[in-house]
């Protein structure tokens, strides 16, 4: 069974940084794909930024473009989001997200594609 953990969640001020941490377990195929939704209060859930193990590529919503950065470890089987420049508008709770599936930037981010989720942390941008 996959298992998703979050970490490195907070409170910054704008402007600011922050990076969350997945640690993931439990995959038993090589070739997955794993990434970041998040849900703002009295908004619907959307993705973040997500990659696949298939060939690396990153996907990013357009609002988050240039300002965070998905990496994966390999070896620790774990992905990170780095999280600039941050706004009021990127507070919410940060799930990660995985699936035995290929993505492509037409469809990465339909959260139904994603079978695994991890509990969410909270990230709040406020003055």
């Amino acid at each position: 069974q996959v298992q998703l953990v979050e970490s490195g969640g907070g409170l910054v001020q704008p402007g600011g940084s922050l990076r969350l941490s997945c640690a993931a377990s439990g995959f038993t195929a090589d070739y997955y794909a794993i990434g970041w939704f998040r849900q703002a209060p009295g908004k619907e859930r959307e993705g973040v930024a997500c990659t696949n193990t298939f060939d690396g590529r990153t996907y990013y919503a357009d609002s988050v473009k240039g300002r965070l950065t998905i990496s994966r470890d390999n070896h620790k089987i774990s992905v990170a989001l780095q999280m600039n420049s941050l706004k009021p508008e990127d507070t919410a709770i940060y799930y990660c997200v995985a699936a035995y599936i290929d993505i492509n930037d037409t469809q990465w981010n339909r959260e139904l594609l994603y079978a695994y989720w991890g509990q969410g942390i909270q990230g709040t941008v406020s003055s």
